[in-house]
């Protein structure tokens, strides 16, 4: 992670993130960046995800239920 994408996102700031609040700006995009990179590195790292092993030939057709 590189101090001009660090300060780049801290001053781009989400609305939701600027409601929030924060002291520290550059601490908050750092912290947002790095939950990113990994989430973006490891899919799985993300809270409450699940990924289906499923082909699209595997999946329910339009209508047909599952159990």
């Amino acid at each position: 992670m590189t101090d001009d994408r660090i300060g780049q996102r801290a001053a781009e700031l989400l609305p939701e993130e600027l409601a929030a609040g924060s002291e520290n700006p550059r601490a908050q995009a750092e912290a947002i960046l790095a939950e990113s990179d990994e989430r973006e590195d490891n899919p799985g790292a993300a809270p409450d995800t699940f990924l289906e092993g499923r082909r699209s030939d595997q999946a329910a057709a339009t209508g047909e239920t599952t159990r």
